[in-house]
């Protein structure tokens, strides 16, 4: 997992405020010149700001105490100290910001509406000069405030990338082939399991005025929930996401009972999980004898859950992708959230007619 990182525990200190100055005015035939100290600089503020090409939290990860600058002290002739530079902190989109000891939140950046700067810690304030001491009765005074003391805190930074639809399925389902096929994203594909280690993004167009982002997640495994393969190490990352795909691979030996155990993985990980609108693909239905099969695990499905729709597809063909592709774009669509961010005309291919098991459909293997 070298150049990702997810989470990581980072140290902030806002600046010190700088010192008042105690100093008065000396010059020529000017016996009683008076006070003239000039007060201290602010100290430099925290500040946490979204970055949008940043897909990890790798460049937090090595460097783990962040400071701002301190205020300058204040002089004489009223000359007031500089305020310390601001420490700007990039995080990437779907950071959230918890308290190291207590694990409370104290912001989500998935969340803020429009919002990317966040002013985490704000800097000491100057100390006063002694100008600011001089009264009738007290004419020279020799005293000036310091500067207030910033702030320190231990801070726990979480990624959960913003996608709008989750892959799920065992290792070598055709996760990342799916994702090749509908998107930019150019993701490691080989004949292995768990060639994916790292969670991928991909945009799939949908018109000139919107997309949708899909996010790949590495291969689950039976007892992921447990801590096995790659454990739930990256479910967080489609717990935001507005629906999921699952990938069933309808050549491996256990096609029949795989998304029993997905579905159980992804519950035993958070029960809000399950509650997502999902489709499930059957793939590598090109494959000798997998017809058969796809339409054993169709059946199952349809028999247990009537309204999820169930797809075979083939990703290396092309077959049933088209289909596939509009079931994706209408699932998403029914999320109000996605509507509110994309206000625009239906696209055409969207009236037309999704699969069914009356569809008249040939498919590889088949014998119709």
């Amino acid at each position: 997992m070298i150049g990702f990182a997810d989470e990581t525990i980072i140290e902030v200190r806002s600046g010190k405020g700088g010192n008042g100055c105690v100093a008065f005015r000396r010059e020529k035939y000017i016996p009683y010149g008076g006070p003239n100290g000039g007060d201290g600089g602010k100290g430099g503020d925290i500040i946490f700001c979204v970055k949008r090409n940043l897909r990890t939290l790798a460049k937090l990860r090595h460097k783990h105490c962040f400071k701002a600058q301190n205020g300058g002290d204040g002089q004489g002739w009223n000359r007031y100290g500089a305020d310390g530079e601001d420490c700007i902190i990039a995080v990437p989109p779907g950071t959230t910001i918890r308290d190291a000891e207590t694990e409370e939140i104290i912001y989500d950046f998935s969340t803020a509406k429009g919002e990317e700067r966040f002013i985490f810690l704000t800097g000491g304030k100057g100390g006063w000069g002694n100008v600011h001491f001089k009264t009738s009765t007290n004419q020279a005074p020799r005293q000036a405030n310091p500067g207030q003391p910033g702030e320190k805190r231990f801070l726990k930074l979480e990624l959960s990338i913003m996608a709008d639809v989750g892959l799920v399925g065992f290792p070598n389902a055709g996760k990342s082939s799916l994702l090749t096929f509908f998107t930019n994203a150019r993701p490691k594909i080989a004949p292995y399991p768990f060639t994916t280690i790292i969670p991928n993004l991909g945009v799939l167009r949908i018109d000139d005025e919107s997309d949708i982002i899909i996010a790949d997640i590495p291969g689950i495994i039976e007892g992921a929930s447990e801590g096995l393969g790659l454990g739930d190490t990256f479910l967080k990352h489609i717990t935001r996401t507005s629906c999921l795909i699952f990938m069933i691979d309808c050549s491996d030996e256990n096609y029949l009972t795989a998304y029993d155990t997905l579905c159980n993985e992804l519950s035993n990980f958070s029960d809000a999980l399950m509650e997502k609108p999902k489709i499930v693909l059957c793939n590598k239905i090109d494959e000798d004898g997998v017809y058969e099969r796809t339409m054993e695990v169709v059946e199952k499905i349809k028999k247990s859950e009537p309204n999820t729709n169930v797809i075979p597809v083939s990703v290396m063909t092309g077959f049933g992708m088209n289909s596939a592709r509009e079931h994706i774009v209408k699932l998403v669509n029914r999320n109000s959230d996605y509507k509110d961010k994309n206000e625009k005309t239906t696209p055409s291919f969207m009236n037309t007619k999704y699969f069914s098991e009356e569809d008249d459909i040939q498919y590889p293997g088949s014998e119709k």
